[in-house]
């Protein structure tokens, strides 16, 4: 293999850059040409196809975002869109492309392979809801800055004496919801896979304004419904003063922290690696902090499982 490609594609997520850079410089120390792709896969359909040098990914292991941009693409879900991207990397000669991003470009590394273009997914998401590997690229940085943001709104709801309800991203998983409810200390966690009914909730804020207790924080992951009507709903069912935050897009951003950059560079090298040997279709993962690779289509078709036992001690220290 001479000659690989590598993209972002979906939502971005801090780390993607170091993954980039993880890309570029082990394909250049193996004597591949490296290219990247700007614009997901709506690029790769229009040619927008670049070499990068060690030079390129200089100075941007800690920029949160991806220096390749990146961008959703209804036409590559189409045979015509993916024959199309297929015809540009012909034209560069490229042998190989490296996929970070979530599930839905993974489903597009899988097509790409079915039709003989050899793909290696790495899994870049905030939402860490990839099957195959404990943790994406992202997640911790993201968590890192769910806790941080929750640590300043409980100061102010200990000041006012108030119920806050907290939206966190995620998608439909509930991973940055519980590990920030469990971080925070948070008085109730609700998630898409084990949401507590409304009763449940009232009831434990009513015990404990009822023992003293004069502020309470609720983190609602997107998955579950509307922050701002749940905080509505609280409060009519409480009477307790109630304000709502949605943390939005701020969770995406910001410098990757060092373990996102630390996985983001050996998932990276590791997609590389895996294309030398000839192998397609498969996306690399961590699992007990070893460097494992997957059939992509396997991945895909196994659902995220949430850790219960995290959510049930989580009620356990909320009593």
């Amino acid at each position: 293999m001479k000659k690989i490609g590598v993209l972002t594609s979906g939502g971005d997520a801090p780390g993607m850059n170091a993954a980039v850079r993880a890309v570029v410089r082990n394909a250049i120390y193996n004597d591949i040409e490296v290219y990247g792709v700007y614009n997901g896969y709506e690029g790769l359909m229009e040619g927008n196809i670049k070499q990068m040098v060690i030079g390129s990914v200089g100075d941007i292991i800690q920029r949160g975002g991806t220096i390749l941009y990146s961008a959703r693409s209804e036409k590559f879900k189409t045979d015509e869109g993916q024959q199309q991207a297929i015809e540009q990397m012909k034209k560069i000669g490229l042998e190989g492309l490296i996929v970070i991003g979530g599930d839905g470009s993974f489903r597009g590394a899988s097509k790409l392979t079915e039709k003989g273009f050899p793909c290696i997914g790495v899994p870049g998401t905030i939402d860490n809801d990839i099957s195959g590997t404990d943790y994406t690229i992202g997640f911790d940085t993201a968590l890192n800055t769910i806790v941080d943001a929750v640590d300043k709104i409980r100061d102010t709801a200990t000041s006012h004496e108030r119920t806050y309800v907290v939206e966190v991203m995620g998608r439909d998983a509930g991973d940055l919801a519980l590990w920030a409810g469990l971080a925070n200390g948070a008085e109730s966690i609700l998630i898409p896979e084990k949401t507590d009914n409304f009763e449940s909730v009232v009831q434990k804020l009513k015990r404990g304004q009822a023992r003293g207790k004069k502020h309470s924080i609720i983190i609602l992951a997107e998955g579950v419904g509307n922050g701002v009507e749940y905080g509505k709903a609280i409060e009519e069912a409480t009477n307790m003063e109630t304000r709502v935050t949605v943390l939005g897009h701020i969770q995406r951003g910001g410098s990757p922290s060092g373990y996102d950059r630390v996985l983001a560079s050996r998932l990276g090298a590791k997609a590389v690696d895996l294309l030398i040997e000839g192998k397609g279709g498969r996306m690399v993962g961590v699992e007990n902090n070893v460097v494992v690779h997957h059939d992509i289509h396997e991945v895909l078709a196994k659902k995220h499982q949430v850790n219960m036992n995290m959510y049930n001690l989580s009620n356990q220290l909320s009593i």
